[in-house]
């Protein structure tokens, strides 16, 4: 925890002189270091719930820092993450959720992506309040809880600082329309606090031949901070209007996607997702001693939208026609409560160091979609000749498909020792015992298609030994845990899914300021049931029975000279249907090869003017996946390369202009389908091209 030190009143009249005039003596500041230095991560909490240094860690943590966040202009998850190996794009959705693979495991609303340490129910965790992200890769089951295997993902956002410091932006989008905003951050005169306000206005239109997004956002906080204390409070609040897009058709008989112009859409222009979105989060740390802390978060988080859409029942290849039904869903409302308490420490036991951690979790998510909406189908558009305007939005309530409803309570205890051995040797080891009760179904009258409850212990354990001061080896093995429900039809209580997974790997630090993570690992989940789409519309469950991905990762990250910044990554992954009905099948949206290249170099000042120049550039690339669950075409992999530069003048107040050139070579890709059908499979953004002016305070 950060301290401020204050001059204490005494302090003060020792520094004035005996002719009234007084001095200011040197007040020493006492904290963490940055978790971040420059494009280099450092250090992390996300993996112990206290800051510990990357090399300390028997896990591969990657780090996307907000260095690189500025100077990529990341306004996504996809696009932040696309510098991490082994994490690719799932289901989002039509465009509208976060949707993330990590190491062959994952989907949308899989509880994977967390704001500060804490489940949320946003759609979109990424905005102008992020900071950094950071992915903890493998089993985190022990310490955050229901995961898949493949890892969890922490957007941290920026907090209140004890310094003034402001900026106001806009840009401008080569699709057209813009953004504008501001941060605001200082201390509050005369008190111990300290606030941030963090504004953000965006209108651009959407790429493909109709639609637009709209947001805003406004997330003011404040933080106390006390002589042992400091409490953070945090609101954000997000208005948005997103195109519902899922994408173009992919033809199973060729295997690749219809020839249509990617800009042409098979929908209508009322398929919008109109919603909007709070998050509370309260901060809490004690400094209790020398060597103990107390920590307590809670998030609160709401999210509520209503969706409308024509959606694409079937494909006539011979034709072109079409078959669509108008859908709707209304006054959808998702809320999530998340709190926990974390007590770390240090003690020595029988002469060596233990940095203890105990812990207790209570997370409670409540989903409700009150009016499903349902007309029939009808042919009524060719994909080869489009017109718009057939098919109106339907009003009609489906009493059998409303009132979708999903509630999920836990309550956990958990510990966690890192038992210094030596100087070298350190080994750490993890239980949890977590509690579930959940219930799922539709209806009127409702129907409970769901209603379990359970418990389990979930164990982890690792072991670090650092070979010099600048590498250290590391393995780890642990499992996962996570209970299934069926909202759309009665299937019996199904048995929860359970992973196991191994890992070894070694961190560097090369060079002066360059960290490099290389990790191997295999990971298996059994008993993975999923849902596919069958006639008209209705839910199929299906059984994968067992899916295992093994793999191996390179990622780099930090400075090659005092001039030149890179982040790089490369992760290939091998996963496969084990046992059940698609065994010896790829998973969907699972490539096997991911990479990514990014270099900047800084001119430094030019001129005796002092103005500052920065340029970068580098490559994203994505392997071949499977695009649906019978594995009978495969999105093809692609390669998009993006350049910025950004140059400063040096005036009263800076001023910055950056210009983002992204796919530069306008390739057509798609980055994730929908896996059920291939009547949906999103496309990747052509060349974009974005100018952005910030003025510093």
């Amino acid at each position: 925890m950060k301290k401020t030190a204050r001059p204490t009143a005494e302090a003060a009249e020792a520094a004035s002189s005996e002719d009234g005039e007084t001095r200011l003596q040197t007040i020493t500041v006492e904290g963490a270091a940055g978790s971040t230095d420059g494009y280099r991560p450092v250090s992390t909490a996300t993996a112990t719930r206290s800051e510990t240094p990357l090399k300390d860690i028997p896990q591969s943590v990657n780090v996307v820092s907000g260095a690189v966040l500025r100077d990529q202009a990341a306004t996504n998850l996809d696009e932040a993450l696309a510098n991490v190996s082994g994490v690719s794009q799932s289901n989002t959705l039509g465009g509208t959720q976060d949707a993330l693979i990590r190491r062959g495991f994952g989907d949308n609303r899989d509880g994977s992506i967390l704001t500060n340490g804490l489940k949320t129910a946003l759609p979109r965790s990424f905005n102008a309040t992020t900071e950094r992200v950071e992915v903890l890769k493998g089993p985190a089951s022990t310490l955050y809880g229901i995961l898949d295997p493949g890892g969890m993902v922490n957007v941290v956002t920026k907090k209140p600082e004890s310094t003034f410091g402001a900026e106001v932006y806009g840009s401008l989008s080569s699709f057209g329309g813009g953004a504008t905003g501001f941060d605001v951050t200082g201390p509050i005169a005369g008190t111990d606090l300290s606030y941030r306000l963090i504004g953000e206005y965006q209108k651009t239109d959407y790429w493909r031949n109709f639609g637009e997004t709209e947001r805003w956002l406004l997330s003011p906080s404040l933080k106390w901070t006390g002589e042992d204390t400091e409490v953070t409070v945090s609101y954000t609040h997000e208005d948005y209007s997103v195109p519902f897009d899922r994408g173009t058709i992919f033809d199973v008989t060729t295997g690749r996607a219809v020839n249509v112009d990617r800009k042409i859409r098979f929908d209508e222009p009322y398929n919008i997702t109109d919603g909007k979105s709070d998050t509370v989060q309260v901060e809490i740390d004690r400094q209790l001693s020398d060597t103990w802390k107390l920590g307590i978060d809670y998030s609160y988080s709401r999210n509520e939208y209503s969706d409308n859409q024509a959606r694409v029942m079937s494909y006539d290849a011979a034709t072109g026609n079409l078959s669509r039904r108008a859908d709707a869903t209304q006054y959808s409302t998702i809320y999530n409560h998340a709190l926990r308490a974390d007590l770390t420490g240090e003690v020595e036991i029988g002469g060596l160091r233990n940095d203890l951690l105990f812990g207790t979790s209570y997370d409670y998510s409540d989903t409700l979609r009150t009016d499903m909406i349902r007309c029939p189908a009808s042919v009524n558009f060719n994909i080869y000749n489009p017109v718009y305007g057939n098919l109106p939005e339907c009003t009609a309530v489906s009493a059998a498909d409303s009132d979708q409803t999903e509630k999920l309570s836990t309550v956990s205890f958990y510990m966690q020792d890192a038992l210094h051995l030596t100087d070298q040797w350190i080994l750490v080891g993890g239980l949890r015992y977590q509690y579930y009760d959940l219930m799922a179904g539709k209806g009127r009258p409702f129907t409970t298609n769901t209603d379990s409850y359970g418990d389990a212990i979930v164990p982890s354990g690792g072991v670090v030994y650092k070979l010099t001061p600048d590498v250290s080896l590391y393995a780890n093995a642990a499992k996962t845990f996570r209970p299934q429900s069926s909202i759309a039809n009665y299937y019996g209580n199904l048995d929860p899914e359970e992973g196991v997974s191994y890992e070894v790997g070694a961190k560097f630090d090369l060079f002066s300021g360059l960290t490099a993570n290389v990790a191997l690992y295999t990971s298996d989940k059994k008993n993975v049931a999923y849902s596919e789409e069958g006639a008209g519309g209705a839910t199929i469950l299906k059984t994968a029975g067992l899916v295992r991905a093994r793999g191996f990762e390179v990622d780099i990250a930090g400075s090659l000279t005092e001039k030149i910044d890179v982040i790089a990554s490369y992760g290939f992954t091998d996963a496969e249907i084990r046992k059940g009905d698609y065994a010896g099948y790829r998973p969907v949206n699972v490539p096997r090869h991911t990479g990514s290249l990014y270099v900047t170099y800084d001119f430094g000042e030019l001129g005796a003017m002092g103005n500052t120049l920065k340029v970068g550039g580098g490559v994203r690339a994505v392997g071949e996946r499977a695009g649906i669950n019978n594995n009978a075409y495969f999105l093809p992999g692609y390669a998009a390369v993006d350049a910025f530069a950004a140059y400063t003048i040096n005036l009263e107040r800076p001023l910055t202009l950056q210009l983002n050139l992204k796919n530069i070579f306008d390739r057509t890709y798609y980055t994730s389908s929908i896996g059920a059908t291939a009547l949906g499979n999103q496309i990747g953004e052509p060349f974009n091209a974005t100018l952005t002016a910030k003025v510093k305070f």
